[in-house]
């Protein structure tokens, strides 16, 4: 199905690059091919969902019947496909397996592995040069896995790579602690998978520092009670930047969506058990070696008793260097559309305040280029797939022609995308306090263990 570049002649022959193939990015290739327009989509992972099976062991806290994509499933319709059980609550790995990876299968060609955007540009012209800008189609450029560098011309880019790449750093000022990067053999930026031996044995009969505020750390700290159960010495300890509130543990009984109140509950039940010890209005400056262990020092002079390990889990970032020579306009604090980043500033608002919304507020400076899903919420952490379904919904009838179907809204959220991921609506800190993906983004979400709940938020609530 790809158009040889070769052959075309004119900006609108061009095909339609996509950025990731994640659930967003390949939602938007199934909407373009609706459309009747080319998609390709590029990939730096050897598979769809790439990010998605980064976090494969983590449920949820969405059903199917909320984490696809109706086009896509359109799509998929003629191949036998059809959606597991709309109730049901999968995890990275199902979402991955089970429609991920089948409809980048449907989408063939369409969807090319291994290759890495270095960079995107007007062709023939960079961030400075006015004359003839719009007219120009957009030259891509791509590394492959082999090392072979290679120019695509585009109509338009549709940028859906996420923020799973870029994890925040240890140091409460935005940037690596003093001595970070030294310990990094002794710090991980992800929810570990206890599950796994090897992963297991880091951290059994040992101390661990989980630093944040969201849901990852609640998931972390959750998944440290349960093997402190097991495994005699286990221990960990909680720093937060900010005190603890009536809302630092979440909704509880009364939340909204069940299994994340009830993971709630779980962590507070840790604390009070002396499974973790809460370490409050830490922020931390450096990292510092005693022996084999690490010993984390705050801003205001405090130093901790030394750790074993520490799980960093203080948000994540959009990457946008590869982004340079074209003309975005971004919110100096969330870097997000400008137009978006007042409607989804977590000091406000959660997953199901967000008004549904598409391209008059994904548009930038430079025409028909757009940021998508996680990566267009920058900072921010209450993304919903639904959301991100809807954006390339309207993103690619703009870039059909259709601008009436592009302004309309199509999406009504369900009461159970009403979340408030990042913690913050209580005691607004900073963004940086944020969890990245919180309880609705694709990446850093939660996983409720030892419970028959369904659990998690990635993706969509």
């Amino acid at each position: 199905m790809a158009v040889p570049i070769s052959s075309v002649s004119t900006t609108d022959q061009l095909p339609v690059v996509v950025i990731g193939a994640g659930p967003v990015g390949l939602a938007a290739a199934a909407r373009l091919v609706e459309r009747g327009l080319e998609p390709l989509v590029l990939e730096s992972g050897p598979s769809a969902g790439t990010a998605v099976r980064g976090w494969a062991h983590v449920r949820l806290f969405s059903t199917w019947s909320e984490v696809t994509d109706p086009a896509a499933e359109k799509l998929l319709a003629p191949t036998g496909w059809t959606r597991p059980d709309g109730s049901a609550y999968p995890t990275g790995g199902d979402w991955a397996e089970d429609y991920l990876q089948p409809l980048a299968d449907v989408l063939g060609d369409n969807v090319r592995y291994g290759a890495t955007v270095t960079g995107v540009a007007r062709a023939g012209r960079d961030r400075i040069v006015d004359a003839g800008r719009a007219e120009q189609p957009f030259a891509v450029h791509v590394l492959s896995a082999d090392g072979r560098e290679e120019r695509i011309s585009a109509r338009a880019v549709i940028d859906a790579s996420g923020t799973w790449s870029a994890p925040g750093p240890l140091g409460a000022d935005g940037l690596p602690a003093l001595g970070e990067k030294a310990a990094a053999g002794h710090l991980s930026y992800r929810v570990p998978d206890l599950g796994d031996p090897a992963v297991r044995a880091r951290y059994a009969g040992r101390r661990t520092a989980v630093v944040g505020s969201g849901a990852s750390a609640f998931t972390a700290l959750a998944a440290l009670a349960d093997l402190a159960a097991e495994e005699p010495g286990t221990h960990a300890v909680w720093i937060l930047r900010r005190g603890i509130t009536g809302s630092t543990y979440g909704g509880g009984e009364a939340d909204q969506l069940p299994a994340r109140g009830a993971l709630g509950l779980r962590v507070k039940a840790a604390v009070e058990a002396g499974h973790a010890d809460a370490v409050t209005g830490f922020r931390t400056q450096a990292v510092e070696r005693d022996g084999d262990r690490l010993v984390l020092a705050a801003e205001d002079g405090r130093r901790l008793d030394p750790v074993d390990e520490v799980i960093v889990l203080t948000g994540l970032r959009p990457d946008l260097s590869f982004l340079s020579e074209l003309r975005l306009g971004l919110d100096d604090r969330l870097q997000a559309p400008t137009a978006l980043a007042p409607l989804i500033d977590p000091n406000v608002h959660s997953c199901g305040t967000v008004y549904p919304h598409g391209v008059n507020e994904l548009s930038h400076p430079e025409q028909d280029v757009y940021l998508v899903g996680m990566k267009s919420y920058g900072r921010a952490p209450t993304f919903l797939a639904m959301t991100g379904y809807e954006q390339v919904r309207s993103v690619t009838a703009a870039i059909a022609g259709d601008r009436e179907a592009a302004e309309r809204v199509e999406l009504t959220l369900p009461e159970t995308g009403v979340c408030g991921g990042a913690g913050l609506f209580d005691e607004p800190d900073s963004v940086q306090d944020s969890e990245g993906g919180g309880c609705c983004g694709a990446p850093a979400t939660t996983l409720q263990i030892g419970t028959g709940a369904p659990t998690t938020a990635s993706g969509g609530c």
